[in-house]
């Protein structure tokens, strides 16, 4: 068994959110759905068998690919797809490579929706390495060559851009709501943060 946490640009339209999950429970087990209308984000969390896990993601975001446009989405999270990013968790450490494996099964899936597939490997190229400055800025580094994806053609979707796949280890992520300045969650989020001299293997960012 494997456990993935895919996110998908979609946190308000119940009936999309909805559409995923089905998709999702044709071949996997949904244990959790998390919609945040802020964020406009949705965090499924599912388990499987390698093989069944990769045909429940693959079918889940050919939905999101019909019926998310990010030309029109707005939401505080950072995101680069209408799937923005499908992490396989191994459930247990020795099924690390297992779901790498999956991972890498996973991608020409993806690809073969039009979407270009970039293969994240932490902490180096994890998510935000992909996210920074949003789809039109990634656009651009596929452009000029600075970036190719591992899958898929090096061009965003024109309306659901690109998706982030790899295989990685359990982590906590959790949402800190602060009034007042954002200057002033901006220093907290640099004070614990690994990559300015905080906390080992945290990430943080601050958003209004």
């Amino acid at each position: 068994m494997l456990e993935s946490v895919p996110n998908f640009s979609e946190g308000r339209d119940r009936a999309t959110i909805e559409a995923i999950g089905t998709a999702l429970d044709t071949a996997a087990r949904v244990l959790d759905v998390h919609a945040d209308l802020d964020h406009n984000r949705s965090v499924f969390t599912v388990v499987a068998g390698a093989d069944q896990l990769v045909d429940a993601l693959a079918s889940a975001v050919a939905v999101a690919v019909e019926r998310i446009d990010l030309r029109s989405h707005q939401g505080v999270h950072p995101r680069i797809g209408a799937a923005d990013v499908v992490p396989i968790v191994p459930i247990v450490p020795e099924d690390f490579e297992t779901a790498q494996e999956a991972a890498r099964a996973l991608g020409p899936r993806l690809a073969a929706l039009g979407l270009p597939v970039f293969v994240y490997a932490p902490p180096e190229r994890g998510p935000a390495f992909y996210r920074r400055g949003g789809p039109a800025i990634l656009g651009a580094r596929l452009d000029t060559g600075e970036l190719a994806p591992d899958f898929g053609p090096a061009r965003l979707h024109p309306t659901a851009g690109g998706v982030i796949v790899g295989a990685r280890r359990p982590l906590i992520a959790l949402n800190v709501n602060l009034r007042g300045d954002v200057d002033v969650a901006r220093a907290v989020a640099r004070a614990v943060r690994e990559r300015d001299g905080g906390l080992p293997g945290v990430r943080a960012s601050a958003a209004t």
